[in-house]
């Protein structure tokens, strides 16, 4: 395995590859072994994930909103009411 740090997941995408090659060989884990061979048919977008600054926080912060407001206008009102909500709020 990968040298012991504060978390039991790599933080950047130079230590994930061999985190992925331990875990896919953990013989008594197989959810964990399952889920290390995921990451790796995706693994370009799992280094970028861990390597560049970037991420989609802000966006998902936005879909959280609309839909809370979506949920709290249910059967309140129709379409247009929820579009200025959801502009203006």
């Amino acid at each position: 395995m990968c040298a012991p740090s504060a978390t039991w997941w790599p933080t950047s995408g130079a230590t994930i590859c061999p985190w992925i090659e331990a875990a896919t060989s953990a013989v008594g884990l197989p959810s964990l072994r399952d889920f290390a061979q995921h990451l790796e048919r995706d693994l370009d977008a799992v280094t970028a994930g861990l390597t560049l600054p970037w991420n989609s926080g802000v966006v998902e912060g936005h879909v959280n909103r609309i839909k809370m407001l979506k949920r709290q206008m249910f059967g309140r009102a129709g379409f247009e009411l929820l579009r200025k909500r959801a502009l203006l709020a």
